[in-house]
């Protein structure tokens, strides 16, 4: 053989090496692919000729487009995307004008404070901005290991795993636990997120009346032994709602059930509890017998991002399952660091989870008495008030802020029809006279409106379908 031969075949074998990795890996895959679909139970259907939906003619866009229309008749402006022009907290700045601000997560003044901004500053003179990978492969940070063992120090259960996204850690995680051969039984007012979760996984999905033990139970006693695993997922603090879970009555349920209980504490850590530990403080339950304790960082810890905590077992098979762990870069170590000052302040400071609740009940006894309706609310850290229409949710909302005041509007498709309302995020830093200005305020916008009839029952059917239809 001559060196042209030689030459030659370099070229082709190692064209016949890469076909023949090539081929291995469609094998794996297509395996993968067929064990995947024979888990659902899902038949490959024959290839049709179809006409592309075009997105304007989507239902979800049609139904954006109608509130659009409804507005302009009205003369509604839109409240969503107001951008704001410094840190918000309990005041912010929206266009130039300085405002009392309901609207933000920041419940106990942490955002802009020294501690947790030099914590920040110095993670990003060390390490830069991102992870820059995923934490399996290269993204691992000091903060990483850190933040795990100081939220599962603080429920006092063995482990957690953080994520990058507070709605990603209830997606990857339920998603990575359950499968089509599971079941997962929720309240019928769970977070999006969870309910995201549950899809991805493909595990059968039951509901029960909001806070309601007693459906609850009536739901297991009609389920089947065949199932492989039952999961219950509530909220501590209820997002939309601001009412507390039953847990002791779940408790109970849990040991005669035998399911896996998931508490979303998104709304509670830093809220509940003497020193606001979060649920099983508020009831003095043992943390450990809850499976999984989920959270996020955004809201107490002013960062981003979200944990779940529990037994080391749960957190070994996240970090090698979840692909919402494997497959997203790590947490920036910025937001690692601000979470773990965040917690530093937090059990150093339980005056601010005091000052917090005596806000949150002080919004509640003003909003009672000024007649508004606060719903389930118990007062912590949610308190909405309900208006009904979504319409006149959202000028009260205007109106609200050409008085000074940031509070947003939650409508349908978010919550139904006819339970629209205003959501005020009450903070530690919130002043007497701010809460006692605002209730005042909103009632009195709110008794205009109604008198005046303002809503959707003032809005011209015909013109609007004319004006959706032109468009």
């Amino acid at each position: 053989m001559n060196k042209n031969d030689d030459r030659e075949m370099g070229p082709k074998m190692a064209s016949s090496v890469k076909q023949n990795l090539l081929d291995r890996m469609r094998n794996t895959h297509q395996s993968s692919e067929r064990n995947r679909m024979a888990r659902t139970e899902r038949e490959v259907a024959p290839p049709v000729r179809r006409k592309q939906t075009r997105f304007e003619d989507l239902p979800e866009y049609k139904q954006v487009l109608t509130q659009k229309i409804a507005g302009e008749q009205l003369g509604i402006a839109n409240p969503f995307y107001r951008a704001h022009q410094t840190a918000a907290g309990a005041t912010t700045v929206i266009d130039g004008r300085k405002l009392i601000n309901f609207a933000s997560y920041d419940y106990l003044g942490l955002n802009k404070h020294p501690h947790v901004l030099s914590h920040a500053r110095d993670a990003i003179n060390t390490f830069g901005i991102s992870a820059s990978a995923s934490r399996l492969v290269a993204g691992e940070r000091p903060a990483h290991a850190e933040l795990e063992e100081r939220i599962a120090a603080f429920y006092g259960v063995e482990a957690s795993v953080c994520f990058v996204s507070g709605y990603l850690t209830n997606v990857a995680a339920i998603s990575c636990l359950m499968g089509p051969k599971d079941l997962v039984v929720h309240d019928e007012f769970i977070h999006n997120s969870a309910l995201a979760g549950i899809k991805l996984s493909g595990a059968t999905r039951r509901l029960f009346k909001h806070n309601d033990a007693n459906d609850l139970e009536q739901v297991l006693r009609t389920v089947s032994g065949d199932y492989r695993h039952i999961l219950v997922i509530v909220e501590g603090v209820y997002s939309m709602d601001g009412d507390v879970a039953n847990l002791p009555a779940i408790m109970k349920l849990k040991s005669e059930y035998g399911f896996w209980l998931m508490v979303d504490e998104a709304h509670s850590l830093g809220i509940l509890g003497k020193r606001g530990r979060g649920t099983f403080e508020h009831f003095g339950i043992d943390p450990t017998q809850v499976d999984i304790w989920m959270g996020t960082l955004s809201k107490t810890t002013s960062s981003c991002g979200g944990y779940i905590a529990g037994s080391a077992a749960l957190a070994a098979v996240l970090k090698a399952s979840a692909g919402g762990f494997v497959y997203s870069v790590g947490l920036a170590p910025a937001l690692a660091s601000s979470a773990i000052a965040s917690l530093d302040i937090l059990e150093q400071e339980p005056e601010r989870s005091a000052a917090l609740k005596r806000n949150g009940a002080l919004f509640l006894k003003l909003a009672q008495e000024a007649g508004l309706d606060i719903g389930l609310s118990g007062g912590f850290s949610v308190v909405p008030v309900l208006i009904g229409d979504s319409l006149r949710a959202v000028q009260l909302s205007n109106d609200l802020l050409a008085a000074g005041i940031n509070a947003l509007p939650i409508i349908h498709p978010a919550v139904p029809e006819g339970l629209a309302r205003l959501r005020f995020f009450i903070t530690s830093e919130h002043t007497e006279e701010q809460i006692r200005h605002t209730v005042t305020l909103t009632a009195e916008k709110l008794k205009d409106l109604t008198e005046r009839n303002f809503g959707l029952a003032s809005v011209d059917i015909q013109q609007m379908m004319a004006m959706l239809a032109a468009r």
